[in-house]
């Protein structure tokens, strides 16, 4: 019997690397799409090729989205990443890229009903979502019922299931369950704002709450930090 397949949007962070384990671990063949969105951050997408690799993953395309579409700090280099935020779970910072949720779900919907995926596997999680919209329960409810009203798929009875397996967990949680499932989080990257080495900056947002998750899990964090 083949196996079931599945999208996974595989971003080269902690999320997306364990939303991609759970998958495996459910028996689904994976099939990756990575983003190349004009991001200063590039250093992700070698990360999701690694992962890639190291899933076993074949079919890993790299999607190229013209840097011009998106107007976010962390795609404009004259825009500062904010840095050292004390609450960055309020409000919507800077590094909120506008639409990208949605345009990558849509190519991945796209992608899943052209190859006869049954779900698409996002790893985005609402407690650290650090304010994005895009990445709350409520848009994805709304985006499934966009995909089953908007595919020949949906409305033939073959709905292509939005799959958010960390949507409530917190970025500890995460870390504990990838572990578990054996994920190498050395492979991973999550800083918004790395040198030209590749270190993390260790204070944008997402450095914080990648350490705070690590020491949270009590798991070794493997990142090579600019600042600790």
């Amino acid at each position: 019997m083949k196996a079931k397949k599945a999208v996974i949007l595989l971003s080269g962070g902690i999320d997306s690397a364990t939303a991609a384990a759970i998958a495996i671990e459910q028996g689904f063949d994976l099939h990756a799409l990575v983003f190349s969105y004009g991001q200063r951050h590039g250093i992700e997408i070698e990360s999701a090729k690694s992962l890639a690799r190291f899933f076993g993953i074949t079919d890993c395309r790299i999607i190229e989205i013209p840097a011009e579409i998106f107007r976010s700090a962390l795609t404009d280099k004259d825009r500062a990443v904010p840095k050292n935020r004390k609450s960055s779970g309020r409000g919507i910072p800077d590094t909120y890229v506008p639409g990208r949720n949605i345009i990558f779900l849509s190519y991945a919907l796209a992608y899943a009903e052209s190859i006869g995926a049954s779900c698409i596997f996002i790893g985005a999680t609402a407690v650290d979502y650090s304010g994005y919209p895009d990445c709350r329960p409520e848009f994805f409810k709304a985006f499934q019922l966009m995909a089953d009203i908007g595919t020949k798929s949906g409305v033939g009875g073959k709905k292509i299931s939005i799959e958010t397996p960390l949507i409530g967990l917190s970025k500890a949680r995460i870390i504990q369950k990838g572990s578990s499932l054996g994920v190498d989080y050395s492979l991973t990257h999550s800083c918004y704002d790395p040198g030209p080495d590749g270190r993390a900056c260790g204070s944008c947002d997402s450095c914080l709450i990648r350490k705070k998750g690590f020491n949270d899990a009590g798991v070794p964090d493997p990142t090579r930090y600019r600042i600790h």
